[in-house]
């Protein structure tokens, strides 16, 4: 399943890594680990963050994804299910509209 981790990097140890030179090392390391499909680094509620799609084949996948940013970096990781066009096309929004409507 394709999911959505978003990922919340506090100051420190972010800017102490920055600062010794190993940050894009280690971030390197994880993306090779986690194998994104895509990733993006952004600024988040005035933090750096990090947005990567990834791809989920089980609930005990998650560990493998977060430890690594949290036990490096002390990050707050947030999970979300992504739906390609095709996925809500064959949500069945009709028979859902049906169903619920007043």
């Amino acid at each position: 399943m394709k999911m959505l981790l978003t990922v919340e990097f506090p100051h420190e140890p972010f800017n102490t890594l920055v600062k010794s030179g190993k940050c894009g090392e280690v971030i390197g390391r994880i993306l090779d680990t986690i194998k994104p499909e895509a990733a993006y680094f952004t600024e988040q509620d005035g933090t750096r963050a990090g947005l990567f799609v990834i791809d989920v084949k089980a609930p005990s996948d998650v560990p493998a994804f977060a430890e690594p940013f949290f036990l490096t970096f002390q990050a707050n990781c947030k999970f979300r299910i992504l739906m390609s066009p095709e996925d809500l096309r064959n949500a069945g929004l009709e028979e859902l509209g049906k169903k619920w409507r007043d």
